[in-house]
């Protein structure tokens, strides 16, 4: 005798007993179907395989208390359980012998909006036609921890709503304290060069996104390569600070040069070059067109 768990029709779990001397449990009539998590009998390929790993825990610390806790919640005859920095699934409660069982989603990137968190996404869930299943989990205040809501605005893309108190305060979903003190300079450095017209602003929106990315809130997508030693020493930005410092060096050697062509009574406003039938833009016409990110001095 072996005793397994199935799940009913209410959600409830009742404990069967199943012979296995005379293999009436390889009928798996109603009265002995299990679910197809709980079935020993199941293929593994057919239990809940999932496509990635989990990204790593962020966001406020506060939040972190959360991981290895699960909730659930039991609407109409599904189940779904949540495990924030882990996944969501849906489990069909019913005592049919292949009762659905899937992943929603997995743990990668918070979604963020004026300095703010705005919702969890667990991406990559279980295989719906072309794509793979999603699910934004979005916060609320509450006096307690619990999922509260599930719905599918759009098809394979879900959405959820869990509640808790640790998201009662007004700044316990701001983004900016989260940020160790390097990450938190590179940012005010970005707003200052915005302010100051340094960037444009997608520029900044790109600036903001590698400062999220580095913080482990947003899953990147940068791929990682050794830079040949020729690239590391041709002096190109590649970064803010280095951008300004380079900015601010070639205006120190434009305006040497325009003195000194100054002293010796030599035009630096650029003249048509009449042998090669082209024509130089003077210096102090050309600027640069569209919209560049980080802007550069040529």
């Amino acid at each position: 005798m072996k005793i397994v768990e199935e799940p009913n029709t209410f959600g409830l779990v009742n404990k069967t007993q199943i012979c296995f001397g005379i293999h009436v449990g390889f009928f798996f009539s109603p009265i002995f179907s299990v679910g197809r998590l709980n079935n020993p009998f199941m293929a593994q390929g057919n239990r809940l395989q999932p496509k990635v790993a989990p990204s790593p825990v962020s966001g406020p610390a506060h939040l972190h208390r959360l991981a290895g806790k699960c909730f659930s919640l039991i609407e109409s005859l599904y189940k779904y359980e949540f495990c924030p920095f882990h996944n969501v699934t849906q489990h069909e409660q019913s005592f049919r012998w292949n009762a659905y069982s899937g992943i929603l989603g997995i743990w990668q990137e918070w979604e963020m909006a004026n300095n703010t968190f705005t919702g969890m996404w667990m991406r990559d869930g279980d295989t719906c036609g072309t794509r793979n299943r999603e699910t934004k989990v979005i916060l609320l205040c509450s006096n307690s921890s619990k999922l509260v809501q599930v719905s599918e605005p759009s098809t394979c893309v879900y959405s959820l709503t869990f509640e808790t108190p640790l998201v009662c305060h007004p700044h316990s979903l701001l983004v900016y304290p989260t940020l160790n003190e390097k990450l938190q300079e590179e940012w005010d450095e970005a707003e200052q060069a915005r302010y100051e017209g340094l960037i444009t602003e997608q520029g900044y929106n790109n600036l903001l996104r590698d400062i999220f990315q580095d913080a482990g809130l947003l899953k990147s997508n940068k791929v990682t390569e050794t830079v040949p030693q020729a690239e590391v020493d041709s002096g190109k930005p590649n970064s803010l600070q280095k951008c300004q410092e380079d900015y601010q060096k070639q205006s120190e050697e434009i305006a040497r040069l325009r003195a000194l062509l100054t002293q010796n009574n030599i035009s630096f406003e650029s003249q048509p070059n009449e042998q090669k039938g082209a024509v130089t833009v003077p210096a102090k016409d050309q600027h640069l067109r569209g919209d560049t990110g980080i802007f550069d001095l040529l």
